[in-house]
């Protein structure tokens, strides 16, 4: 896809993107080793310039939940992803253990409070134990439920083991679950066409760094987030019930805002278990 953007832009946007990310790491560092609230508010804040950056023009339907423990359910398309939802929310992500160990981009995902799992169907309720007491300590972190990265087209079957880690620890309060759905839309202000959204859709087999640097030359990408209403563990009845329900509801929004349709935040399912779920106001 490198024809259609310009390699001066990538270059001027990397130096850009550099000198705005080297000299916060060991900042984001400290604040990681001394577990200071600022480890939580600056990755926030880092993101959105990053987004601007790189030309992410976002637009929201509905609100991220205020409650905590949060988890976020969404779709993964691309690395961007983790920019966006960053810069609309304190959140920390779950990633495969191999990212762990790459160079750079390893160390920023580390440097998020990533919780890194094999997905292995051994290691399971070790990693949904992990992620329970992350949950359980406040905050939100959020769950690719494909496990992988898909071409943006459509949603892949999510994969409901990970949904463990909505059950909440004893006596603690219940663990808001909210889908999310994310959809590249537009580029330069024209719809992205199914032949054009590999230009930011990175997934299969398509190396990094590549992709990384065709995707920063680009123009303007306009991003659609659905916000749809959370719920609980408890109101699904199941891991699996509620992994369906989030499969569903982002399926339909995506094929909707990649339609050019008009995108709408979900209702939650019956409520039983719900009690103190709210959603954030704006910003």
């Amino acid at each position: 896809m490198g024809d259609i953007g310009s390699s001066a832009l990538a270059f001027v946007r990397a130096c850009l993107y550099l000198g705005l990310t080297l000299p916060l790491m060991p900042v984001q560092a400290l604040f990681v080793a001394l577990d200071l609230p600022a480890a939580r508010t600056l990755p926030r804040w880092y993101h959105a310039r990053c987004a601007a950056l790189f030309g992410l023009e976002i637009r929201t339907t509905g609100t991220p939940t205020a409650a905590s423990p949060a988890l976020f359910v969404a779709n993964h398309v691309s690395y961007l992803d983790i920019v966006v939802l960053s810069a609309l929310a304190e959140v920390s992500f779950v990633a495969k253990t191999e990212i762990a160990g790459w160079p750079f981009f390893g160390w920023l995902a580390k440097l998020q409070r990533t919780v890194f799992v094999a997905r292995r169907a051994r290691a399971v309720d070790r990693e949904a134990n992990a992620l329970q007491q992350r949950l359980a300590a406040g905050g939100s972190i959020v769950l690719f439920a494909e496990g992988t990265t898909g071409d943006g087209n459509r949603a892949q079957r999510f994969k409901s083991a990970l949904f463990a880690a909505a059950e909440p620890a004893p006596g603690g309060p219940p663990v808001a679950v909210q889908p999310v759905t994310i959809a590249y839309t537009r580029l330069d202000g024209m719809p992205l066409c199914r032949s054009l959204r590999p230009a930011v859709a990175w997934y299969g087999d398509m190396e990094l760094l590549p992709h990384l640097w065709a995707f920063i030359g680009l123009g303007r990408i306009g991003v659609e987030v659905i916000f749809h209403a959370p719920t609980s563990l408890a109101a699904a009845g199941s891991r699996k019930h509620l992994a369906q329900h989030c499969e569903r509801v982002i399926a339909h929004s995506l094929a909707a805002a990649n339609a050019g349709r008009e995108t709408l935040s979900v209702p939650a399912p019956a409520a039983r278990g719900l009690g103190g779920l709210k959603a954030a106001g704006p910003g």
